[in-house]
Parts: structure tokens; C-alpha cells; sequence
């Protein structure tokens, strides 16, 4: 059983459901990618899972604990973590600053965490001292993952995290991914570059109308004709 499903989600806003019995799920040391075209309802699963969008039929399970009725604030309390796709950072706040926001439900020493956040991206600790709101996009989607991190999550949810960035950041990024992966956190990915993202999807999920059109590994759905000619661009 993978560490967080959300399973058959129905639900919306207002009168009209968004997702209709989508299943999105991740395993720990394990990325999931989600995709497809505008309007599927990608970033509205993401906000499903995390406790932002009141389900109409499903559940979400974390761990095997039913957590359907938490709310967000409670489900970072079991170990989830989501950055938003905007206004994620705490401009007016240094690099440092922000990843010590990151911690304030810790209670113990977290200065370990914050070195590995900084091995992890190396040029958040050249500009700790830097204020977050003069760093570059790419820099100041380092400072929100890195403040995620801080919380120690199981899981790490990331909506459109390479949006307004350029090939070379992204790519950056996306290696950030892999080892952030690799010390077994589960990893949970909206995003709109499709094809990047599923090269490190060990799990894809591509969504048309809220339901899941395809699910396979991020390889297979690469080697799809009809998953390249839909939503791929050829």
C-alpha cells in the first residue's frame, strides 16, 4: 500500500465538481508525477490531498490513518508538506529566516536539518543572510522547498514547482527532486512540463476532466504514442 492515496476523489467548488473519482497516490522514496492538459484538475487533486478542497466522495488515507477530515494545519502535524505554486516564500524575511519558519512546530534542535537543506542547495547557504524577495525565481523555489524540509515531512507535495523558470533551473530542480527522493521521503509533483517531469516520475498520472485518463511509471507513459501525441506534443 503506498504511503498517501487519495482515493476515487470527488469534489469541486461551489456546485461543480472539478475531480471526478480521481485516484493519485506515493510511495515513500517514491516520485509521483501528475499531468495533464489546463483545467484536469492537477492542482486541485494536490489541494484534495493536502486538506484544502472538501471532498464530496473519497477518502485520503496517509500511512494507512484515515485523514480525510484533518485540515491542512493538522496534516503538516502528520508529517505533509506543500508548496504552493505563488507566494511561497516570506519576502521580506532572509533565507535563514525562512527555513527557521520552516521549523516552528519543532521543538528540538534543528540546526542538522538546516545544514542538509543547505547541502541539498548550496546557494541558499551563500545567501542565507540575502533578503528571499531579491532572489532570483529559481532561488526562491530552493528557499520554499528548503522550508518544507524543515518540517521533516514523509511527504512533500509540490505544485508547478519549474513554472517561470528557465530549462537550466528546472533541470536543477528536478535533480533536487531525485535526492530529496533518495532519503525516502515520498515526493508528490503537479506540473505543467510533462515531459521533464515524468523522465523522474517513478509513478504518472495523467488526468482529462478530473478522472485518470492514464497511470503507469513515468517510462511507460513516456513510450505511449498516445500519451505522446495527447499530451506530449508528438
Amino acid at each position: 500500500m503506498s504511503h498517501l492515496i487519495g482515493k476515487d476523489m470527488r469534489g469541486g467548488y461551489g456546485g461543480a465538481d472539478i475531480l471526478n473519482g480521481c485516484t493519485v497516490a506515493v510511495d515513500k522514496g517514491q516520485i509521483a508525477v501528475v499531468v495533464g492538459p489546463n483545467g484536469a484538475g492537477k492542482s486541485t487533486a494536490m489541494k484534495a490531498l493536502f486538506g484544502m478542497l472538501t471532498l464530496r466522495e473519497g477518502n485520503v488515507t496517509l500511512g494507512g490513518r484515515d485523514i480525510t477530515a484533518l485540515s491542512p494545519q493538522d496534516r503538516v502535524a502528520c508529517d505533509m508538506a506543500f508548496v504552493p505554486q505563488t507566494n511561497n516564500v516570506f519576502a521580506g524575511m532572509t533565507v535563514e529566516e525562512n527555513l527557521e519558519m520552516g521549523a516552528y512546530l519543532r521543538r528540538d534542535d534543528f540546526s542538522g536539518t538546516m545544514e542538509e537543506v543547505y547541502d541539498l542547495f548550496p546557494i541558499l547557504k551563500e545567501k542565507r543572510k540575502q533578503f528571499a524577495g531579491e532572489l532570483s525565481g529559481g532561488q526562491r523555489q530552493q528557499v520554499a522547498v528548503g522550508r518544507a524540509l524543515m518540517t521533516q515531512p514523509s511527504v512533500l507535495m509540490l505544485d508547478e514547482p519549474t513554472a517561470g523558470v528557465s530549462p537550466i533551473v528546472m533541470d536543477e530542480l528536478f535533480d533536487r527532486v531525485i535526492a530529496i527522493k533518495k532519503t525516502g521521503i515520498a515526493v508528490l509533483i503537479v506540473e505543467q512540463n510533462a515531459r521533464q517531469a515524468l523522465e523522474i516520475a517513478d509513478i504518472g498520472y495523467v488526468l482529462v476532466s478530473g478522472e485518470n485518463r492514464f497511470t503507469d511509471t513515468g517510462e511507460a507513459l513516456l513510450a505511449d504514442a498516445e500519451v505522446r501525441q495527447s499530451f506530449l506534443g508528438g
